[in-house]
């Protein structure tokens, strides 16, 4: 075989592999957004809150609520003030929205609890007071078989800009 057909044999060998590759190909579509805050800066009036859901009897489970509240206000030189309020999921989540308490001494023992932030986003006047809602659910069925003692978590809360 001469030089110039090897080499025509080669380029035509590297042309239908890469067809194939080509053929073999597949395509997605990822979605690009953003939201622009205002120029203002937003800030809690306090820096702490608690949901103590208090004693928990695993002979009587019966899901537990309690409520919170924490407030903000938003300053700078736009009239009105666009926010965002998220959280962390708390020091043992498990994965989105799986907030649990730990045990304080055996540290494989947790009880699951609901987390919920009311608003999460909004636009309001600046200068003016708002009140984040914050509330914590335990389900009676998550501490039914729970070992006895003390139980916490720390969620961490967001609020930009």
């Amino acid at each position: 075989m001469s030089k110039k057909n090897l080499i025509s044999f080669i380029g035509l060998f590297l042309f239908v592999a890469f067809l194939q590759i080509v053929d073999a190909a597949d395509t997605s579509t990822v979605g690009v957004s953003a939201t622009v805050v205002s120029k203002n800066n937003c800030k809690f009036n306090s820096a702490t809150a608690a949901i103590p859901f208090g004693t928990l009897d695993p002979t009587n489970p019966v899901d537990k609520t309690v409520n919170t509240s924490i407030t903000f206000r938003c300053a700078g030189s736009a009239p009105n003030a666009t926010f965002f309020i998220s959280d962390n999921d708390g020091l043992y989540e498990t994965g989105p929205n799986a907030n649990r308490m730990r045990h304080t001494t055996i540290g494989t023992e947790y009880i699951p609890y609901e987390f919920t932030l009311n608003p999460t986003s909004g636009t309001v006047p600046k200068n003016s007071t708002q009140t984040l809602i914050i509330s914590g659910t335990v389900k009676g069925v998550a501490y039914q078989e729970a070992a006895a003692g003390n139980y916490s978590d720390r969620v961490i809360i967001t609020l930009a800009p």
